[in-house]
C-alpha cells in the first residue's frame, strides 16, 4: 500500500482543486513542509509580507477562480495576523483554506511561549476547522473543503503541527475535485406567476450570481426582460456595465431608489444581504428572491423564492419572462441620472478630482481590457460609479468586511494569473499604509499591476462622517508621504501626478511594462461629501 504524509495529502487536494499558488508568511515549522509538498505538485508559493495580506490574496484568489484559495502562516502571532483576512473572506463569501501552524499536545503541555487557543480564535470567522490527526487526514480534509463550498462560502482553518505534517499514513487518498454543495432546491410562493404578472420588474444582482454558469444565465434573463439592471458591487461586471439595462450599482442606500420605486417586481439574483449597507428596506413592491440558499438574517421578507443552483433557478424563470413595459430610453435616463448624481468633478485650477483619476484610466487603459481592485475608502465611490466592469470578477473589492488594505493583496493575485490584461488597484493613502510591505511582493513577483494612490492626507470617508456630526476635525489627518519614492525603494517603476497631464502621462507608461509600478496622484476631495450623500442619503 503507498504512503504519503499528511502535507501531501494536502497538496493533492490542493491540486485536484486547480490551486495554482498558495500566499503566506512561512514560520519554521508545518508551513515549511507544506510550502515543499506543493512544490512537488507545481504549486508556487507566494512571499507576502504581511498574513493579512497573504489571505486576501488568497481571498480575491477564490473569487477569480471560482473555487478555494490557500493561505498559509506559522503559529502564534502569524495566525492572530491572518484574522482580518479571513474576516474578509467570511463576509466576502470567499472559500480560503487557511493553514496554520500549531501545537502537539504534548507541547501544549508545558509550554505557554506564544501559545493560545488557535481554533477558538478563528471560530466566528470559519465555517469548520480541523487538525487532520485522524487515521484518514484526507477525509478529514475533504470534509473541511464541502464545508467551505456549501453555500454561503466561507474559509476553513486547519491547524498542522508540523509533526502532524510529517506524518505518514496509508494511502492513497483519491484527491478529487469536491463541487460546490448547493442546498437542496427549494421553492417558496409562485415565482414564476409573480414574474409573469409583472409589468415593470428590475433586476438586483448580486455576488452569488458568480457561481458557475449563473452570469450567463442572468444576463440571458436581462435580455429576456428588457428590464433595469442594478448589481451590487460584488455584483459588477457579471451584466456587462456598458449594457443599455445597467442603471447603476444597488447599496441599499439613496442613488437606487427612482429606478427601485417605478418597479412592481424586485427580483434579487443572488443578492446576499452582507453586501448592503445598514439601512432598512424601503421599497413596497413585492421581492422575488433567487439564491443559493436561505439568508437566516435578510432586509425583506421574499413574496416568493427559488433556492439551489442559481443556473438552474434563472432557467426555470426564463420560461415565465416576456419583455417588459419599460421603454428603452426611460432606462437610459434612469442610468444618466444616476451618474449624474454621482458625478464628483468639483477640483479645479488644474487639480485632479477622484473621478478624474477613474475616468483617466480607464479611457488610456480601456484597449488593454483590464481588471481592476478597489479599496475601503471615500475613493470607493467614484472608483465603482465611473469604472465599467466588462466581466463577473473584473472588478473586485472588500463589500461585507469593507477592510481597509484589501486592493494591492487583490490586485497582485489577480496579476498573477497570466491572461495578458493589466490590473489597477484603486488605493487610498491611509489604505496603501496598512499594506505597503505588499509593494515588495509586488515587485517580487513582477506582477503586471498598476497602483494607483488617491492621495488626500486623511482618512477622507471618516473624516465625512465626523463632519456630518458637527464635530471638529481630529484623528482624520495623515502627514504627507512621497509614495512614489517608497515604491521605487520596493524596486518598482513610480510617478508623482498633481495635474491631469502628468497623470496621463503616468498612465501611458505605466501601461508599456510587464512590470509593476505605482502613480502617487495628489487628489481634490471636495466632491466626496455630496456623492456620499448622493449614494448613501
Amino acid at each position: 500500500m503507498h504512503k504519503m504524509n499528511v502535507a501531501d495529502v494536502i497538496a493533492a487536494a490542493c491540486a485536484a482543486h486547480g490551486v495554482q499558488r498558495a500566499f503566506g508568511v512561512p514560520g519554521g515549522g508545518s508551513s515549511l513542509d507544506l510550502i515543499a509538498a506543493l512544490a512537488r505538485v507545481g504549486i508556487a508559493f507566494v512571499l507576502c509580507r504581511t498574513e493579512t495580506g497573504a489571505v486576501l490574496a488568497a481571498a480575491a484568489d477564490a473569487e477569480i477562480r471560482n473555487a478555494f484559495g490557500v493561505a498559509i502562516t506559522t503559529q502564534g502571532p502569524g495566525a492572530a495576523s491572518g484574522m482580518n483576512g479571513l474576516a474578509h473572506a467570511s463576509l466576502d463569501r470567499a472559500p480560503v483554506l487557511f493553514i496554520s501552524d500549531g501545537w502537539t499536545r504534548a507541547q501544549a503541555a508545558f509550554d505557554t511561549h506564544q501559545v493560545f487557543d488557535q481554533r477558538a480564535m478563528s471560530s466566528a470567522v470559519v465555517k469548520t476547522s480541523t487538525r487532520l490527526e485522524s487515521a484518514d487526514a484526507g477525509a478529514e480534509l475533504d470534509a473541511a473543503i464541502a464545508q467551505m463550498l456549501a453555500a454561503p462560502w466561507g474559509p476553513a482553518h486547519v491547524e498542522l503541527t508540523g509533526e502532524n505534517a510529517r506524518r505518514v499514513i496509508d494511502g492513497p487518498h483519491t484527491a478529487t475535485r469536491t463541487e460546490a454543495c448547493l442546498a437542496t432546491p427549494e421553492r417558496e410562493g409562485d415565482a414564476t406567476g409573480l414574474l409573469r404578472a409583472a409589468r415593470k420588474p428590475v433586476l438586483l444582482v448580486g455576488l452569488e450570481a458568480r457561481d458557475a454558469d449563473a452570469p450567463q444565465a442572468v444576463r440571458a434573463l436581462a435580455q429576456r426582460l428588457q428590464c433595469p439592471v442594478l448589481t451590487t458591487y460584488k455584483g459588477k461586471g457579471i451584466v456587462d456595465d456598458a449594457a443599455p439595462c445597467v442603471v447603476g450599482h444597488f447599496t441599499g442606500g439613496a442613488a437606487e431608489k427612482e429606478c427601485i420605486n417605478a418597479a412592481d417586481l424586485i427580483v434579487l439574483c443572488g443578492m446576499d444581504p452582507v453586501e448592503l449597507i445598514g439601512r432598512p428596506w424601503a421599497y413596497s413592491a413585492p421581492v422575488l428572491e433567487v439564491a443559493l440558499h436561505r439568508h437566516p438574517v435578510h432586509y425583506v421578507k421574499p413574496a416568493a423564492g427559488l433556492y439551489g443552483s442559481l443556473a438552474s433557478s434563472v432557467h426555470a424563470l426564463l420560461d415565465a419572462a416576456a419583455p417588459s413595459d419599460w421603454d428603452g430610453n426611460d432606462i437610459a435616463a434612469l442610468r444618466t441620472a444616476m451618474t449624474q448624481r454621482l458625478h464628483n468633478k468639483v477640483a479645479s485650477d488644474g487639480r485632479l478630482s477622484p473621478q478624474d483619476v477613474v475616468e483617466r484610466a480607464m479611457a488610456v487603459a480601456a484597449p488593454l481590457r483590464p481588471h481592476v481592485t478597489v479599496d475601503a475608502g471615500a475613493h470607493m465611490f467614484p472608483s465603482m460609479a465611473f469604472w465599467q466592469a466588462h466581466g463577473a470578477g473584473t472588478a473586485l473589492i472588500s463589500n461585507g468586511l469593507a477592510t481597509m488594505g484589501f486592493a494591492l493583496p487583490a490586485a497582485i493575485a489577480r496579476a498573477l494569473h497570466a491572461d495578458g490584461a493589466p490590473t489597477i488597484a484603486f488605493i487610498g493613502d491611509g489604505g496603501l499604509m496598512m499594506c505597503a510591505g505588499e509593494l515588495a511582493t509586488a515587485a517580487q513577483e513582477r506582477a503586471k499591476l498598476c497602483v494607483v494612490v488617491f492621495n488626500d492626507e486623511a482618512l477622507s470617508l471618516i473624516e465625512l462622517k465626523q463632519r456630518s456630526r458637527g464635530m471638529a476635525r481630529s484623528g482624520v489627518a495623515l502627514n504627507a508621504v512621497d509614495f512614489a519614492s517608497v515604491a521605487r525603494g520596493f524596486g518598482m517603476q513610480a510617478f508623482t501626478a498633481t495635474t491631469l497631464a502628468e497623470y496621463d502621462a503616468a498612465l501611458r507608461q505605466a501601461f508599456t511594462w510587464q512590470e509593476p509600478c505605482l502613480i502617487d496622484v495628489h487628489v481634490d476631495p471636495g466632491g466626496y461629501a455630496a456623492q456620499a450623500k448622493a449614494l448613501r442619503g
